[in-house]
């Protein structure tokens, strides 16, 4: 009775702390919107991890925080081109203590047009904050 009683709590306090993490990843996605949708794109990349090793996927592979800004800025050289961006989050999947994957979908609204697609995110916690290590976004 004593080992059931060990597992329940253990696993009660596993989805609770599961359950935290799911918000601050949602928060920082959240954030990265605000910063976008203000046309801050280094705001929009501090949810990203500032490493060399970041890997953003979209119709070619980047790696590193710097290329990937780069990369936004090019593509996204005002705020009229960034329009007003939406997120729907399909999934959080937290996996451990400090890895998560995230799927959803991407929306911006324009003036001439509203593209949009789908991503899927690794997140790692690094020095005690999520951040996207692994962006798959089409």
């Amino acid at each position: 009775m004593k080992k059931l009683l060990l597992i329940c709590v253990f696993t009660l306090t596993a989805h609770t702390m599961f359950a935290q993490d799911s918000k601050n990843i949602i928060a920082v996605m959240n954030k990265q919107m605000a910063a976008w949708n203000s046309g801050d794109l280094e705001g929009f990349m501090q949810g990203y991890w500032k490493s060399d090793s970041l890997l953003f996927v979209s119709s070619k592979p980047t790696h590193g925080w710097q290329a990937t800004l780069n990369n936004y800025k090019r593509g996204y050289p005002d705020k009229a081109a960034m329009g007003k961006l939406s997120f729907d989050i399909i999934k959080v999947d937290v996996l451990d203590d400090k890895n998560a994957f995230v799927y959803g979908a991407w929306h911006l609204k324009r003036e001439k047009d509203n593209p949009g697609g789908y991503f899927t995110l690794l997140f790692k916690k690094i020095k005690g904050e999520w951040k996207v290590v692994v962006d798959h976004t089409s």
